[in-house]
């Protein structure tokens, strides 16, 4: 046996334990990542099950005497049931808006074929770069001009305006993986386009129209700022706005902050683990478009 043949299996074995200590460290990394980015979630959830005194007292994570009753007091406090029910208007409106127009954007973008559709497309999605606080005063004006501001409308039809780029983008994408040939042969038995697309292409990009549902529903149940600005009636406020006059009162209770933060964020959380399945499938789809 000669020497390389000897030392081959000894460079292969300390390959392989590099391998190992690299993926141990990076392991370890990611773990005390995961704990300092759940810490505040856990602090948050705690809280919500403890009274004012326990929570200003320490920061502890598990409750010494929990209790339903910060919840409940949070709940009936600020008349979270109305906040809610705006919540879900809003979002509601915005998803199935967003689903309908950028649905049949996507569809024209890939499958038609027209004069200046690639220069449009890049102008979509050119605007994922803009940032939206810097529409934001423009839209207000409009919006006042047009008696929308102040009320839901005057939020949904901004969010969905929003949700362009990157709703138009992956549409794109998704339709583009659909061969032509099922197009091809509908058009061959006599299918009209409007059924082609609700018949044959909005099935098949399923994990598409969930992707974009969830990337238009979370940050439309979370948004602040465009709510803030134009909402002034308090009938018509959303969670985030009943979650900031908590944090308005003249003395915070941290308990009930942290209760009305947990109502917030609860439903988004639901929303996602119940959809994750078809939200990466969708991601992974628009990858490969």
């Amino acid at each position: 046996m000669t020497t390389a043949e000897l030392v081959a299996p000894r460079r292969a074995g300390t390959r392989a334990a590099g391998r190992t200590v690299a993926r141990a460290i990076v392991l370890l990394l990611l773990i005390g990542y995961a704990l300092v980015s759940l810490y505040p979630f856990l602090w948050m959830v705690s809280a919500a099950f403890k009274n004012q005194i326990e929570v200003v007292s320490g920061g502890h994570l598990i409750p010494e005497s929990p209790t339903l009753d910060t919840l409940i007091e949070t709940w009936n406090k600020l008349h979270f049931f109305d906040y809610f029910l705006n919540s879900v208007l809003v979002t509601t409106y915005t998803v199935v808006l967003t689903l309908a127009v950028y649905a049949a954007a996507g569809y024209t973008f890939a499958v038609l074929r027209f004069k200046g559709r690639k220069a449009l497309s890049r102008m979509f999605v050119g605007l994922l770069f803009v940032p939206g606080v810097t529409v934001m005063l423009p839209i207000v004006i409009l919006e006042n001009k047009l008696g929308l501001l102040g009320t839901h409308w005057g939020l949904v039809l901004p969010f969905v305006n929003g949700g362009a780029p990157m709703s138009i983008l992956l549409m794109t994408a998704a339709f583009s993986a659909i061969p032509g040939e099922l197009r091809d042969s509908a058009r061959v038995d006599g299918a009209s386009e409007f059924r082609i697309f609700a018949g044959i292409y909005l099935p098949l990009a399923k994990p598409a129209l969930v992707t974009v549902a969830l990337l238009t529903a979370v940050p439309t149940w979370n948004e602040y700022l465009l709510t803030r600005v134009s909402l002034n009636d308090q009938d018509t406020y959303t969670l985030p706005l009943g979650l900031q006059t908590l944090a308005a009162e003249n003395i915070p209770q941290y308990n009930n902050l942290m209760a009305g933060a947990l109502i917030v964020v609860v439903p988004v959380i639901l929303l996602l683990l119940f959809l994750q399945r078809y939200f990466v499938s969708g991601l992974v789809g628009a990858v490969k478009g």
